[in-house]
């Protein structure tokens, strides 16, 4: 069973790679002044960006929970990092859909960043790249370990990774706050 948890989480992870690739070339055309996708994903996804945010960041949690306390794996330091940044997002992004807040979104935007950036650090790590603090390696197995590693590169640190980047994407949606789903902002009065 534990394998097969595990090849999901892989699996889940090479979907939301592709969901935030795609989420990536959108806003990259957005910048260029090609709205359309952009248009289409707000049209698609409005009114529910909180909750599709919620849904990466509870999958998140929950793989991260699975991992540690059914399957075994010692959580490094980093990764003590990226779940303080993973967590709260599964309590807060669910108070904030259900309340309908998108203005709340704004105030989300830091986890992920932040979160992003640890996960590329431990990549780098993990892929030594960069050597391993000595820190990493007191008290357990250290940041470089590849607990899992699925299609050649999904490892831990990189399912975070894609997680921290879906919800980037949501919470960026979400925060635009614009009150039509062409992503028109409604005017003020």
């Amino acid at each position: 069973m534990t394998h097969d948890v595990i090849v999901l989480l892989a699996v889940l992870g090479v979907v939301g790679q592709v969901i935030a690739a795609a989420l990536i070339v959108i806003g990259a055309l957005a910048l260029f002044g090609v709205r359309g996708p952009l248009a289409a994903v707000r049209s698609w996804l409005w009114g529910y960006e909180l909750w599709a945010a919620f849904v990466v960041a509870a999958i998140a949690t929950g793989g991260s929970l699975f991992l540690s306390q059914v399957a075994g794996f010692v959580p490094c330091e980093l990764c003590w990092f990226q779940r303080i940044c993973m967590y709260p997002l599964s309590i807060l992004t669910l108070f904030a859909a259900v309340h309908n807040d998108n203005r709340f979104a704004r105030y989300l935007l830091p986890f992920p960043v932040i979160g992003a950036c640890v996960s590329i650090y431990h990549l780098l790590i993990e892929n030594q790249v960069i050597a391993e603090p000595s820190a990493c390696r007191i008290g357990g197995a250290g940041c470089a370990v590849k607990w899992i590693n699925y299609f050649g590169y999904m490892t831990i640190p990189m399912l975070t990774l894609t997680a921290f980047v879906l919800l980037i994407g949501f919470l960026a949606l979400a925060a635009a706050d614009s009150s039509e789903p062409d992503g028109t902002l409604a005017a003020d009065g």
